[in-house]
């Protein structure tokens, strides 16, 4: 059985090299209950003893005969695919996270199902993780943190479910091939929509180039209108990786009284603890930094095998602006580009997603992405999360942090979720370009620090 590779999928596989790779992933930890000493050895047996389901049974098919496609493996290897590691005795948090930028630098291999998890057993403080990763072709991070989550119980008391790999995948839309007629009128019409699709975005991005070529400020979404930052540096294999948690209610709080959103507090706290790390290594960037900002297309239950998403280039604050005028500099961009991206058809904004990854492809691979402008400086995302608290064989979940993927010489991504009142934040670097990714963090925090107190002192002042 085989499985055609939809065109943003295909991308995802064409464009990755071992310095750029397109998998994502996230790190699970879990807090042990008292004398269950056999815990995660259950769980290893658990997960090698169920049999994956696609589109974890999906190997690439890229050259010989016929289009691009995925072929269906009915084979695995559960030693493999689901591994068991322990930190030594005296492991700190940072040893684990050293761990998991370890595993996550390689490329998925083509030759066997692209996913593979560990389990982690040894974490400081009676805990145990989960690290997954899974290439970007067979999934998103909206379809696999929903994956993920639904591979735990809302119990305590329960056994062990079936993890995401094992989960049955969206049911086939159709078990009979259309007509052929049918066929070649759905072809005609794509094609159509597409090329409707290109002329809607290309006379936007075009005037933007040169507008930004000539010295101009240009607004909306701005892709390959960034300059050159230090976290454009050419991505190498190796990989750093931190986490951070934040309040979320009060994010929400401090949101409300500005007139954002939480995605521009996430952005603006971001963006100040980047500009301050910059600054502390030497590196100082004078300019405004651009984030890709992914947006997903999928609507409410939607489980499709695939990548579904577009994305915003959204301009950030001035390097030196105060933490409150940053969030509003952020916030106005934010609108102003989602307003832009809003007015796109859903194959328009499909369609962008695809020539965008593409064109940062072929800069990537052919080298021009080193000479030429950036698509953007970093990634912002934000997945949805969920408010009920999780459990994997009597053990909670306390946290779930994105470990996202970096490629086209964009090297840093920060991708955050909510999880029982709190955010949660998973920074990825290429260490060519930020070489203490944990103190990026603490400088993210510091961050959000000061638009704590900025927002406590306005609130004193109009009681």
């Amino acid at each position: 059985m085989s499985t055609a590779i939809p065109p943003l999928d295909l991308a995802w596989l064409l464009m990755e090299t071992p310095g750029g790779t397109t998998h994502v992933g996230a790190l699970m930890l879990f807090q042990k209950p008292p004398r269950r000493r056999t815990l995660v050895s259950e769980v290893v047996a658990d997960y090698r003893s169920r049999r994956p389901r696609p589109p974890f049974t999906y190997v690439p098919e890229l050259l010989g005969a016929g289009m691009p496609h995925f072929r269906d493996v009915q084979t695995w290897d559960p030693h493999y695919h689901v591994q068991h590691l322990s930190l030594p005795a005296g492991s700190s948090y940072d040893d684990l996270l050293h761990l998991v930028a370890d595993l996550h630098e390689p490329m998925l291999d083509r030759n066997r199902p692209l996913w593979r998890c560990w389990i982690i057993d040894g974490v400081p403080g009676r805990r145990f993780a989960i690290y997954t990763k899974t290439h970007h072709s067979i999934i998103d991070g909206v379809s696999g943190l929903k994956r993920l989550y639904d591979g735990l119980s809302l119990s305590p008391d329960d056994a062990i479910p079936a993890p995401a790999f094992a989960l049955p995948g969206p049911p086939p839309s159709s078990t009979a091939p259309p007509p052929a007629l049918r066929r070649l009128s759905d072809a005609v019409h794509g094609v159509l929509t597409q090329v409707g699709a290109v002329n809607q975005i290309s006379r936007g991005a075009v005037r933007k180039a040169l507008s930004a070529a000539l010295g101009a400020h240009v607004e909306g979404s701005l892709p390959f209108v960034a300059g050159r930052a230090p976290t454009n540096a050419p991505l190498q294999q190796a990989r750093g990786f931190a986490t951070l948690s934040l309040p979320l209610e009060e994010m929400h709080r401090i949101a409300h009284h500005h007139g954002a959103t939480l995605n521009d507090v996430a952005a603006a706290v971001i963006d100040h603890g980047l500009h301050a790390y910059l600054r502390e290594t030497d590196q100082a960037y004078a300019h405004e930094l651009i984030a890709m900002c992914p947006v997903s297309l999928r609507g409410d239950g939607d489980i499709t095998v695939g990548t579904k998403v577009s994305a915003m280039f959204v301009r950030l604050g001035q390097p030196e602006a105060t933490m409150t005028d940053r969030l509003h500099q952020v916030a106005h961009s934010v609108a102003t580009a989602k307003k832009e991206l809003g007015a796109l058809s859903t194959d328009a904004a499909m369609t962008y997603a695809v020539a965008l990854v593409a064109l940062a492809g072929a800069g990537a691979s052919t080298h021009l992405d080193r000479v030429g402008r950036p698509a953007c400086n970093l990634v912002i995302s934000n997945v949805p999360g969920s408010n009920d608290t999780r459990y994997l064989n009597g053990a909670a979940l306390t946290g779930i942090f994105p470990v996202s993927a970096l490629a086209a010489a964009i090297g840093l991504n920060m991708t955050l979720s909510s999880y029982c009142g709190h955010m949660d934040f998973g920074f990825v670097a290429n260490s060519a370009a930020i070489g203490d990714v944990p103190a990026l963090a603490e400088h993210t925090r510091q961050a959000y620090g000061q638009l704590q107190h900025a927002a406590s002192r306005a609130v004193q002042n109009t009681v």
